[in-house]
This record gives C-alpha cells, sequence and structure tokens, in this order.
C-alpha cells in the first residue's frame, strides 16, 4: 500500500465530535462556564437553538437563534428534524438535529445547555451522550448568587429556588453532577468530563473498525 493510499486512508479515523448537554440550577453559573470552556478551548461548538419567536434586537440568525416560522417548525417535528423541542409562551424551542450532526462529523464537540426534560429526551434517543448537571455546593450559596445578582425581586428569587428544588429530584438521571466553587477548576473539570468520554470503548468502535480495516490493507 503506498503512502499516499495511507494518507488517504488514515484521514477516516479523524475523531467523530460528541454531544455534552450541560443543564442546571438558575444562577449555579452554566452561562459564565459555556464562555470560559469556548474560549478556553477551540474543540467545542454550542448548539444553537431553532425557534418560532421574533429575533430581539442585535440578535443574529443562525448565530444565537434559527429564527423560522411556526409552519416550518412543524414541519421540522414531522421530519424528525429535531433533537428535542418544547413549547413557551406560545413559542416553539427546539435543537436542530442536522446542526449537531454536521458539528459532531466535523470532530467538534457540542455543547448543548438545556432543562432537565429535554435533557433526558435526547439522552432516550441518543444514548452515547454525556449528561452533566452544574451546581453549586449548597442550597445557601445557589440562594446568596441569586440574590447577588441584583436583576431580580425577592419573590422572583423564591420561585427559582422552588423550581430548583423539584429539578434536584430527576438529577440522578444524569451522568455527572459538577459543582462550580471555583471558576477557573470547574471549567477545568467540565473539559476533563467531555474528553474522557472519547476514551470509552463504545465511542471508539468506529475508530476500531476503521483500523481494522486500514491493516487488512496494510498486510496485503
Amino acid at each position: 500500500m503506498s503512502d499516499t493510499d495511507m494518507k488517504k486512508h488514515g484521514s477516516s479515523l479523524k475523531k467523530k465530535g460528541m454531544l455534552a448537554v450541560i443543564s442546571g440550577f438558575s444562577g449555579a453559573g452554566k452561562g459564565t462556564l459555556m464562555k470560559r470552556l469556548l474560549n478556553e478551548y477551540d474543540n467545542y461548538s454550542l448548539s444553537i437553538s431553532a425557534t418560532t419567536r421574533d429575533p430581539r434586537p442585535g440578535e443574529r440568525d443562525g448565530v444565537d437563534y434559527f429564527f423560522v416560522t411556526k409552519e416550518r417548525f412543524q414541519e421540522m417535528i414531522q421530519n424528525d428534524e429535531l433533537l428535542e423541542y418544547a413549547k413557551y409562551v406560545d413559542n416553539y424551542y427546539g435543537t436542530p438535529k442536522a446542526y449537531v450532526e454536521s458539528e459532531m462529523e466535523k470532530g467538534r464537540d457540542v455543547i448543548l445547555e438545556i432543562e432537565i426534560q429535554g435533557a433526558l429526551k435526547i439522552k432516550a434517543k441518543f444514548p452515547e451522550t454525556v449528561l452533566i448537571f452544574i451546581t453549586t455546593p449548597s442550597a445557601e450559596e445557589l440562594k446568596k448568587r441569586l440574590m447577588h445578582r441584583g436583576t431580580e425581586s425577592d419573590e422572583v428569587i423564591m420561585k427559582r429556588l422552588e423550581r430548583a428544588s423539584l429539578e434536584a429530584v430527576g438529577v440522578e438521571a444524569y451522568d455527572y453532577i459538577l459543582v462550580n466553587d471555583d471558576l477557573d477548576k470547574t471549567v477545568k473539570h467540565l473539559n476533563y468530563l467531555i474528553q474522557d468520554q472519547h476514551m470509552r470503548v463504545s465511542q471508539q468502535l468506529e475508530f476500531l473498525e476503521e483500523f481494522q480495516k486500514e491493516l487488512r490493507m496494510v498486510i496485503m
């Protein structure tokens, strides 16, 4: 087998990306973690949701959201073009399957930040997805962070804490629980958890199959 042939076939061994779903309590710092992760590591893509709501000032189609009509969103549901979707205040939100798969084929790990119910739907469809839940070190710390935002009333803060109490019931379905007590360490730990998934045998089967094919060609 020539060196040229080996190079051609060697390109097929490129690592395929994976999907990591991030959830967490409001106030746990998910947004800040996502920004830091994407800034510090260049192998991630942030999943872009589709929505039927109108763009807000400064929002760009294909960057902040994929803005579609309700008719188009219904087509996406019927054609199984979404990994998951939900309806909030008369508008639909969902995760386009094509975008996620395209980024993964490029070898990029896709980060998707959604609520627990959507995360569990994706895990049911794609068991290889890694689910990571972000939390504060304690409930008291969660309350303190929400209060320090200074953007919400005491009533809204209490509602968020009540919602956190309900969400905590479903966290046991996640693969990992990540305590965000030190931002720098948590970003590194989050990256480690995601990259470690590539070492699982189930994630390497496609690579091994291609490698076996190449071995057969090498010894011919």
